[in-house]
């Protein structure tokens, strides 16, 4: 007998960008049994498969066959460790800024320059969230999942996670094979401030507290972004290059005040932001959607459009930073698009 019952749900205010969506079917799993029972049905039915969490990262078509599950297991709790280590567990619906600022709170170090990313737990290992010189692979210690292949449970440590920039083992080996159900973090009641990136070591006090420093960085990220239950929005849309040195000191040469950043394998980051400023985009509009007239990282849906006619926005604006300086942007967020579980 299914723990679960599945109906039609409209998914407009489910995702960030706020594009019109409807799932064929939808679940909202309270527990691992549940979840378990909604894959189940799915793979026993042959119906695609569609994993949705805070659907701040997301594009989502307008009609989603199948079965949608949207985890709400939204628990977590602490657990103390070795010395002045803390770990926390944190179910995949937990709201991620709101987890942030209630460790902050509490003066645990590790998350506070994570604050005020969008989204829910679950979603976090997949794109490997960070801003402000934190990664979540910083202070992550392990990853609980279920398979879909047979609806069991299994713990995966960071290196089997395959951290990268805004990338993880989610989005390539096993994406579509897992669905994941709770964080193990580990922060520490020792001060660690990381305030290298932006200002905001002039935003904080000399010996700021987490709290002090998480609420810097919501007062950088609301100056700079929109508010996606305002304006339509995922927020940073490309990722930051990474390009090859030579490429590099040739549009150095050319643009000496280009911000750009070593990394340990020798490329260089770009900041894609100022690329697509530079074409002199920001603020540019076209139809529905538009480059946002603050920060030209973010484009932003004004109501009515669709997913397709987001994806050809998103490629002129591409095409444009291709153009004028050689460099490809890659988006970040993903296109749902129902699969068969595997």
């Amino acid at each position: 007998m299914n723990l679960v019952r599945f109906s039609p749900r409209e998914l407009t205010r489910a995702n960030t960008l706020g594009l019109p969506c409807v799932a064929e079917r939808f679940s909202a799993p309270g527990s691992l049994a549940e979840l378990q029972a909604s894959l189940i049905e799915a793979r026993e039915r042959g119906w695609p498969l569609t994993l949705l969490g805070g659907g701040s990262n997301l594009i989502l078509p307008p009609r989603l066959a199948g079965l949608v599950v949207q985890p709400a297991m939204a628990n977590w709790w602490q657990e103390e460790g070795e010395e002045d280590s803390v770990r926390i567990h944190a179910e995949a619906g937990v709201n991620w800024h709101e987890l942030v600022m209630a460790l902050a709170a509490r003066d645990l170090w590790g998350t506070e320059n994570l604050a005020l990313i969008p989204g829910r737990c679950g979603a976090a290992p997949i794109q490997n969230i960070g801003a402000y010189g934190v990664e979540l692979a910083d202070v992550l210690e392990a990853v609980e999942v279920v398979h879909l292949a047979d609806g069991s449970v299994s713990r995966l440590s960071p290196e089997a996670c395959r951290f990268g920039y805004r990338d993880s083992v989610f989005k390539g080996a096993m994406a579509g094979r897992v669905v994941i159900t709770r964080l193990v973090l580990r922060l520490s009641r020792r001060a660690q401030p990381r305030l290298g990136y932006g200002d905001l070591a002039s935003r904080t006090g000399a010996s700021p507290t987490a709290l002090e420093v998480a609420e810097a960085v919501c007062a950088i990220r609301r100056e700079k972004l929109p508010d996606p239950a305002q304006l339509g929005n995922a927020g940073s849309f490309f990722k930051n290059p990474q390009v090859t040195s030579g490429l590099a000191k040739r549009l150095l040469a050319e643009h000496p005040d280009m911000p750009h950043f070593p990394q340990p394998d020798g490329r260089i980051k770009l900041a894609a932001g100022w690329l697509i400023d530079q074409c002199g985009l920001k603020g540019w509009r076209e139809g529905h959607f538009g480059v946002h007239d603050r920060q030209a990282l973010v484009l932003v849906h004004f109501g009515g459009g669709s997913a397709t006619e987001l994806l050809a926005f998103a490629d002129r604006v591409a095409g444009r930073v291709a153009e004028r300086f050689g460099v490809e942007l890659e988006r970040e967020p993903r296109l749902a698009r129902g699969q068969a579980p595997r």
